[in-house]
Formats: C-alpha cells, sequence, structure tokens
C-alpha cells in the first residue's frame, strides 16, 4: 500500500487526504504554517499523522508520493528536496483523475474562470446532467469524489494545479484568454506563467475537444504545441471559417456542426465583452454535451453571476456600490473598468503580483475622478497613477476605504472595488475580502 504525502492543510490538501483515506492509503500531512484547530481536530479523528509549522525531512524517507497543494511554490525547500530523491509530485487534480471514468470539463484562463465554470455548471444543471461544480471554485475535486460524486465534473482550474499533472485528460478543455498574473510565482517571466496554463490540453486526443479565445495573441502563438483534439475557437468577429463562437449584428452566434444557435446579447442576463465570451466557452461546451437551444437559452437569460464578481451590492444617495474583489489583476480591473458607463471612485490595492498598471491608464483617465488604495502595494500604485487622479486617498482598512468612497462619490457615480491585486496582506483571500467590503457597505 503507498504511502501517501500531502503538503498544505488548505481546501485541496484535505480534499486529497479525504480520498486518500478513503482508497486506503497510508497518509500523512505537512504544513509550513499553523494548521487550523478544525482540520487537526479532523486528521486526529481519522488517525492521519500530521506536522505543522515545519517540513521534516523523514517525511521525504516515509513517503512514496507526494500530493502538493497549489499554494505550495515549486521553489519551496522541502519541495526541491523531494524532487533531488525522485519522490513523484503530483497536484491534487491529477490525484484525484485518477479515480473517475466521467467526463471531466477543466477551464482554465487569466480571468472570468469562475463565472464561465459557474454559468457551464448552471447550464449543464438545468438540462439535469448531473454536472458537479469543484477545483478552484467552492470544493476540491477530490472532496466531491468521496461525498457527493455526479455524472461529470465541471473543473475550474488554475496555473498552480498544472504544474504538477501527468495523466490529467480533460473531456473538454476550455483556455479563456492570457494576460499576465502571478508573475512572482513564475520568475517575473510571464512565458512561464502562460506556458504553464497552455498544459491544460497537454494529454487530450483525437476523442477530446479544446474551446479557446481566438483573439488571443498569447494563446494562437501557442497552437502549435497541441495534439490531435478538436478545436473550437471563439471570437468577437468571425474571421475563420471554423469558428465556433462570434458576435455578428449584436447577437451570440454558436456554430454546432451545421446547427445554429443565436441569442441577442442584450437578452443576456451578462453583460459587457469579457462576458460574452465567456458566455461564448460556456455556450460551446454546453452544445459539445447535447445541451438544447432552449435550455441553453434560458440559461444564458436567467443566470445571476457569481459572487465577489461586478456583483451590485447597494445603491445608496444614489451612488451603486459594486463588489469586484474576484479582480486579483490588472487585466481583471480592465474589464471591470471597461463595464462601467458611470463615474468611478475605485477602490484597488493589495499584494502586487508584478502588476503593469499602464494597461489601465485610458481607462482611468477617462472614467475614474479618484483613487483609494488599500493594502501593502499602495506606494507603486499611488506612484503610477498620481498625474492621472490627483485625488488619490490611502487608507489602513476596508472600512475607511468604504467611508472615503461615498464622501468621494457623488450622486450617479459607481464606487468600485476592483483591487488589481491579492488580497494575503489584510484578508484570508478574495471572498473575505469582499465579504468585508459588503459588510462595510450595509453599514454605512
Amino acid at each position: 500500500m503507498k504511502n501517501i504525502l500531502i503538503i498544505g492543510s488548505g481546501k485541496s490538501g484535505i480534499g486529497a487526504c479525504k480520498l486518500a483515506i478513503y482508497k486506503k492509503y497510508n497518509v500523512r500531512l505537512t504544513d509550513c504554517r499553523k494548521i487550523d484547530n478544525k482540520i487537526k481536530e479532523f486528521l486526529s479523528s481519522v488517525n492521519v499523522s500530521y506536522e505543522e509549522n515545519k517540513h521534516s525531512k523523514s517525511n521525504l524517507e516515509w513517503a512514496d508520493e507526494i500530493i502538493i497543494s497549489p499554494g505550495v511554490s515549486n521553489d519551496a525547500e522541502f519541495v526541491q528536496s523531494a524532487k533531488k530523491i525522485g519522490i513523484p509530485i503530483y497536484s491534487e487534480i491529477e490525484f484525484a483523475f485518477r479515480f473517475t471514468n466521467k467526463p471531466v470539463i477543466a477551464i482554465t484562463g487569466t480571468n472570468g474562470k469562475t463565472t464561465t465554470s459557474s454559468l457551464l455548471f448552471y447550464t449543464l444543471k438545468n438540462a439535469k446532467l448531473n454536472p458537479r461544480l469543484c477545483g478552484n471554485v467552492g470544493v476540491s475535486f477530490s472532496e466531491v469524489l468521496v461525498t457527493d460524486p455526479g455524472d461529470l465534473y465541471v473543473l475550474e482550474v488554475s496555473s498552480f494545479q498544472l504544474e504538477h499533472i501527468s495523466k490529467f485528460k480533460p473531456k473538454i478543455a476550455v483556455l479563456l484568454n492570457l494576460s499576465p498574473d502571478h508573475l512572482d510565482r513564475y520568475g517575473f517571466n510571464k512565458e512561464n506563467y502562460f506556458d504553464t496554463k497552455m498544459r491544460i490540453q497537454l494529454n487530450q486526443d483525437n476523442l477530446d475537444s479544446f474551446i479557446y479565445l481566438n483573439d488571443d495573441s498569447n494563446i494562437i502563438c501557442r497552437l502549435n504545441n497541441l495534439n490531435q483534439q478538436k478545436l473550437f475557437p471563439f471570437e468577437n468577429i468571425k474571421t475563420k471559417k471554423h469558428t465556433s463562437a462570434w458576435i455578428d449584428n449584436n447577437q451570440l452566434i454558436i456554430k454546432n456542426n451545421k446547427n445554429l444557435f443565436t441569442m441577442l446579447l442584450h437578452e443576456m442576463a451578462l453583460q459587457g465583452k469579457h462576458n460574452v465570451y465567456n458566455s461564448m466557452a460556456a455556450g460551446i461546451a454546453s452544445k459539445i454535451l447535447g445541451v438544447s437551444n432552449d435550455v441553453l437559452r434560458m440559461s444564458l437569460t436567467n443566470f445571476k453571476g457569481v459572487e465577489h464578481r461586478l456583483e451590485k451590492v447597494l445603491k445608496l444617495d444614489g451612488k451603486v456600490f459594486i463588489n469586484d474583489s474576484k479582480a486579483t489583476n490588472c487585466n481583471a480591473a480592465y474589464f471591470a473598468l471597461e463595464s462601467i458607463k458611470t463615474p468611478i471612485v475605485w477602490i484597488c490595492g493589495g499584494v502586487d503580483k508584478g502588476n503593469n498598471y499602464e494597461q489601465l491608464n485610458d481607462l482611468v483617465k477617462e472614467k475614474v475622478h479618484a483613487i483609494i488604495v488599500i493594502g501593502k502595494s499602495s506606494r507603486k500604485i499611488i506612484n503610477h497613477f498620481k498625474e492621472i487622479v490627483p485625488n488619490i486617498v490611502k487608507v489602513e482598512n476596508m472600512q475607511s476605504a468604504v467611508h472615503q468612497s461615498y464622501m468621494l462619490s457623488k450622486y450617479g457615480d459607481s464606487v468600485l472595488l476592483s483591487p488589481a491585486c491579492a488580497s494575503f496582506d489584510l484578508f484570508k483571500n478574495y471572498e473575505e475580502r469582499g465579504r468585508v467590503f459588503k459588510e462595510c457597505v450595509f453599514g454605512l
């Protein structure tokens, strides 16, 4: 029986732990940080040996295989030691994939992953296909296989989760877009990050499908690395004969074999160019899986969006407060700023991951009349935008940010939390950041 060592006690690590126990492996867990007390209680209840605040080399002598959590860097000394002595290291999605023969639809991209995954799940659920939504959103792939298996799996996948795959082979792989992100993880080399994202289709063959944005030059220049999978490109305006989805005359058009699905853009629940792309990708995947036009139309009409992604929180004194906490990079913040038609008071900041704010200059100049900066990377943001928006205020916490935004905004303005940065300096994750923002807004 194999000895499985799990690095990390977060969602992925504990999911892998549950699945490994379920499959009757010997399991240990190690975390260089403090482990939550509830997690400790669970590990003790299933007799899993664990350690916190360190990684003991003795665990490497014991382990036949390592399951690494996405948040654990490849550069960590313990990981490098494991590689040197040849212990196989796999991501949690690779581990879970061994134990299902059901179709996997894996969705990645710098932005739009959660929205597209949630929309596809909603559509497949409406089609009564018994899907499960998991991975980088909700619960882990491993946990779902143990607690609530389905007939197919919609899997949101991050670049971190793709670093350690070997045989992971989605029936449908979706690559929404590529723009620089997480550069601190990839040696401040965007090409390393892009190449990692492309691994989503690494093991596909001619029975599988690859859906991708044909308008994205960072994707197009990597298409020579594909295998023989079926290709389903989508784009803004149809430029090639084999395009699967495009816009024409304010209509979304999806081509499936010789059949066309058409829908007026203003009838769709999700608005904005980026959301049209998300809807295209989910729509193509739905049609590949046999969803009827009626179900797809109903789903695109009624989908409510996801929490923390351009979520309208409250309208107060003619001012609309919008929670876009999930915008953890400049590209996501660009989409948010682009989609809002009113003057903006912009709340941003957090942990900069190697951002280049140049791409935001024109939109900020056009739409933003005040910036409120919060978090560790405040100085970089202030220095960049001070010539474009003279009214910049630095604050220490979210309560002050919301209070200042209310004071600086006018009737008809939008107050937008779209940080363009990670949250880990002041919050556990972007979800906590978004919840605190909403609490502060409701407390005005």
